[in-house]
């Protein structure tokens, strides 16, 4: 098996990034979703409500700072705040601090949207817990979901878009691994054989697969258009669906934190169970 892409997602639930390597650091891959969008109230805005952020483009410079692009609005600098306000903003509800972004990114994202919105930055990820059911104490995470990085398998992906072929909807498929947002896509592996994975060695870093990743509608919405239709939903409901949940691709969690891994790199199942009944969940 080998890492087959790798990507990043700086701005949480916009476009995303392709990478050709990264630096695992002890919250996901170096760059990965510090900057999110929320309401006046700091709440999160995302791609499930407002399908019109995944057309927002942004680019990471090696300091941090971002550059947002999109067909119908000038390209905007953002520089990573520097100062010392911090400002309370929530992910499904759970606090955390963060810092503010320069107002000329908040009147970008208004117009963008067409209601309010502002930009923040996570500027000390260690602020933010993982979740303790199936993570350590330690664990750490910045503006994703819920873990630090997402794994998913091209064999998988395959199997899936067998079956939306083979279904009513079958003019909605294949689907692209774009819909799923992953951080690490693998090749070689047998399909739905990271339901089982427990440790996992990628170059030289390790990570443990934790929990596999129940799906939302945003896996129905094209990143290139934000046309939203029923797949994958639709389809994983008929044959991945288990506690009331849709599932594709498992969390993990770096052991090896400063490693730096690249598209071609070994992949080694370092520990694995049977998983007839899905993934951890």
């Amino acid at each position: 098996m080998r890492l087959a892409s790798l990507h990043r997602y700086p701005v949480k639930s916009c476009r995303g990034e392709d990478l050709d390597s990264a630096v695992v650091e002890p919250w996901g891959l170096a760059g990965d979703r510090r900057w999110m969008v929320v309401d006046d109230d700091g709440a999160q805005l995302t791609a499930r409500e407002l399908p019109g952020l995944l057309l927002a483009v942004p680019r990471l410079a090696a300091d941090g700072a971002l550059t947002l692009t999109h067909p119908d609005l000038p390209d905007l600098a953002v520089a990573v705040p520097r100062g010392p306000e911090l400002v309370e903003v929530s992910v499904f509800r759970t606090p955390v601090a963060a810092t503010p972004a320069d107002p000329a990114a908040h009147a970008w994202l208004t117009t963008l949207l067409g209601r309010s919105a502002r930009l923040v930055h996570l500027d000390d990820p260690t602020r933010r817990s993982t979740n303790p059911r199936f993570t350590r104490p330690d664990d750490r995470v910045t503006f994703a979901d819920g873990y630090p990085l997402l794994l998913a398998s091209t064999s998988s992906l395959a199997a899936l878009n067998g079956w939306i072929a083979e279904g009513r909807r079958a003019d909605e498929g294949p689907l692209p691994m774009t819909r799923f947002r992953p951080n690490l896509v693998v090749e070689g592996a047998e399909p739905w054989a990271e339901d089982g994975w427990r440790s996992v060695r990628i170059g030289e870093a390790v990570f443990r697969a934790v929990k596999g990743c129940d799906r939302c509608v945003m896996t129905t919405t094209d990143p290139w258009t934000a046309a939203r239709g029923k797949e994958p939903i639709a389809t994983l409901a008929r044959y991945r669906r288990w506690d009331g949940a849709t599932w594709f691709a498992m969390n993990l969690v770096p052991d090896t934190p400063g490693a730096q891994i690249a598209v071609g790199d070994d992949v080694e199942i370092l520990a694995a169970e049977p998983a007839p009944d899905g993934p951890p969940r």
